[in-house]
């Protein structure tokens, strides 16, 4: 089943396959129970928008990065790397990779920072997207502990384009450490390193 968005402004163009929406939404609550709405939120936020703004001051983000890497305790992930979404446009590349030694800092650092100065604005508005994917979770009877009170919250984060963070009980289950990547720099560059 594929819903055509309308923006405020007339039709976006885009279409949303709420088919891979469920099989995202299942494939998270498989795989990470514990999510919450918000961590479904996240998951397509990123994405919708990439890893983020353009950076312009590598020596902060790699300082950044060897820190947490420093720091990071021992994550409850099953993966070295997994689709943002339903579509699979970034992918979130879990730092167990370097610590592992499957790629370095360096390689990672860079990928992340090539797909935040490449990130192109997307065809359909995030409220409207955001809202197939509400209508796609209540349709299917996906349950999610604080799905009620979660949800005004993040319709209004939704409403302003605004991220927000994993939920405390996400965090304190799986202890994510991961960096967002376009698709194909991830395919060409670190799926080969991660893959051997």
């Amino acid at each position: 089943m594929v819903l055509t968005l309308f923006c405020s402004f007339g039709l976006c163009g885009q279409s949303i396959d709420t088919v891979s929406i469920r099989a995202a939404v299942k494939r998270q609550m498989t795989d990470y129970p514990l999510s919450t709405l918000q961590d479904v939120y996240k998951s397509f936020y990123q994405e919708h928008f990439g890893p983020g703004h353009m950076i312009s001051d590598t020596t902060s983000v790699r300082r950044y990065l060897l820190h947490e890497l420093s720091e990071m305790e021992e994550t409850a992930t099953p993966y070295y790397y997994e689709p943002t979404g339903s579509q699979g446009a970034y992918v979130r590349v879990y730092l167990s990779a370097v610590a592992d030694s499957l790629i370095t800092s360096e390689q990672l650092l860079e990928a992340f920072v090539e797909s935040a100065n490449s990130w192109q604005k997307p065809d359909a508005e995030w409220g409207d997207k955001w809202q197939a994917i509400v209508k796609v979770v209540k349709e299917n009877g996906m349950e999610m502990d604080g799905f009620d009170t979660d949800l005004p919250l993040l319709n209004e984060a939704a409403r302003n384009s605004q991220a927000v963070h994993h939920s405390r009980r996400y965090n304190e289950a799986y202890h994510p450490h991961y960096r967002i990547v376009e698709r194909r720099i991830f395919e060409e560059r670190l799926l080969p390193l991660i893959s051997k």
